[in-house]
């Protein structure tokens, strides 16, 4: 009787939602997947077109190759566990894909096998999508596995889609001191498709870029260890609206590095390589949460060895406590900014502590009224949301309508949405619905 009461019901439901003519801005109906989904392990190399169901969950241990010619899709609402003690790791190699296309009410969430309560930063490896696109280092391979090669001639080359994806937990060493990101991308052409990502509780950077041309939108990167978005070895994309929040007391205990907000350097001599490090980053916000500030915070911006990246209408609010603000690290890299090659507006920061933000450089031309930098400005001055450096529960994103950061910046130049605000929010908020910060406590 249960059971066809059950079935009634079922076809019940399925008659209204066919009945309902849904309107694109009326609001989705979601079934949730099922809580006693099957644990579904997985190996060694994908060589086939296979589907991961929302229906059952998947164990990644040790690394897990996606072999050209294979596309990987994994459905909405998917859960993909990684595994520690194994180091868990999804690599996505050239020729092959990652169709991973969630929804904003149905994300797919790489996350921790870790029971709830326990998990922790490193608890498996992460994301590594591998493709085609041109670098400036031969041969390259990705830090840590240290095997499969990646680059080439083709910068439109597709490696699929990354759309409302969670990874939490990542970030396992490998070897000593060496780790892996949250989301690495190491020759990913401009084919590919990064939107609507969250990296949280990362044991190193949260993004990095080693070459490629791909761009990506709405990012996230929450409590990370090391730095939040670094850019190596010729990456030349577009990236914009990124957000970051920093715990002040966690930060990358390694001798060998130290945690900013960002990094980038064209290779690790600083030399001529082309392509070179030119990638554009607009509408970015980057904030050290309440709380003393480990002494490992070095720079809110530490560019260096011969490195052109350039960004545009970016907020920076903390006390970094090594350098400061804006590094301009090197002869080479402040003559790309002196020439042109490197493009610094629309910039703001503010509670900065120790010395000016800015370390080395021009600051002439830094403070030029036409790129509309502001250096130290108070923090109260600049209408930031309530709680916008809240390190538990939801921060506070959305600005009022009469925040100063909105027409602070400069226009945008091509490639970019149209946006003069500073930061990656304005009055809406983009993390709605499928962003998760606490993932700590969350039901998997």
């Amino acid at each position: 009787m249960k059971k066809l009461s059950y079935l009634l019901l079922l076809s019940l439901g399925l008659t209204i939602i066919n009945a309902c003519n849904r309107g694109d801005d009326e609001e989705e109906i979601v079934i949730p997947a099922p809580s006693n989904r099957k644990v579904v392990e997985v190996s060694g190399k994908i060589t086939a077109n296979t589907t991961w169901k929302e229906s059952e969950k998947y164990l990644i241990k040790g690394f897990v190759y996606v072999e050209a010619g294979a596309t990987l899709t994994i459905e909405p609402g998917t859960i993909v566990l990684g595994d520690k003690a194994s180091k868990g790791s999804l690599i996505i190699k050239p020729g092959a894909k990652i169709i991973a296309r969630g929804t904003s009410t149905k994300p797919i969430v790489f996350t921790s096998a870790q029971a709830k309560g326990s998990r922790n930063y490193g608890d498996w490896g992460g994301i590594i999508i591998l493709g085609n696109a041109r670098v400036n280092k031969t041969p390259a391979t990705i830090e840590g596995e240290n095997v499969s090669t990646f680059g080439g001639n083709n910068d439109a080359d597709n490696s699929g889609v990354l759309k409302y994806v969670r990874i939490e937990f990542a970030g396992i060493a490998f070897e000593t001191d060496k780790e892996i990101n949250g989301l690495t991308l190491g020759g990913v052409g401009s084919g590919t498709e990064i939107d609507y990502v969250q990296v949280s509780f990362n044991g190193d950077d949260a993004y990095e870029w080693f070459g490629g041309t791909v761009n990506a939108k709405h990012l996230v990167s929450y409590k990370t260890l090391d730095d939040d978005f670094d850019t190596d070895w010729g990456y030349s994309g577009n990236v914009q609206y990124a957000y970051s929040l920093r715990d002040p007391n966690v930060a990358d205990q390694c001798s060998c590095s130290d945690s900013n907000g960002f990094e980038s350097d064209n290779d690790a001599s600083g030399s001529n390589a082309t392509p070179q490090t030119s990638a554009k980053f607009a509408n970015v916000s980057v904030f050290i949460g309440q709380g003393n500030v480990n002494a490992k915070y070095r720079s809110a911006l530490r560019l260096r060895r011969n490195t052109s990246i350039s960004i545009y209408n970016s907020i920076f609010v903390g006390d970094w406590q090594a350098r400061g603000g804006l590094e301009l690290e090197g002869t080479a890299t402040q003559d790309n900014f002196k020439n042109g090659r490197m493009q610094l507006s629309g910039i703001i920061m503010a509670g900065m502590v120790k010395g000016k933000p800015l370390v080395s450089g021009d600051e002439t031309m830094l403070r030029d009224a036409a790129r509309k930098n502001q250096f130290g400005p108070a923090i109260d001055a600049i209408g930031l949301p309530t709680n916008f450096n809240a390190i538990s529960g939801k921060p506070g994103l959305i600005l009022g309508a009469s925040s100063k950061l909105i027409g602070a910046g400069v226009a945008l130049p091509t490639g970019f949405e149209a946006n003069t605000n500073v930061g990656a929010f304005g009055t809406s908020d983009w993390t709605e619905g499928w962003t998760n910060w606490d993932p700590q406590n969350a039901d998997y």
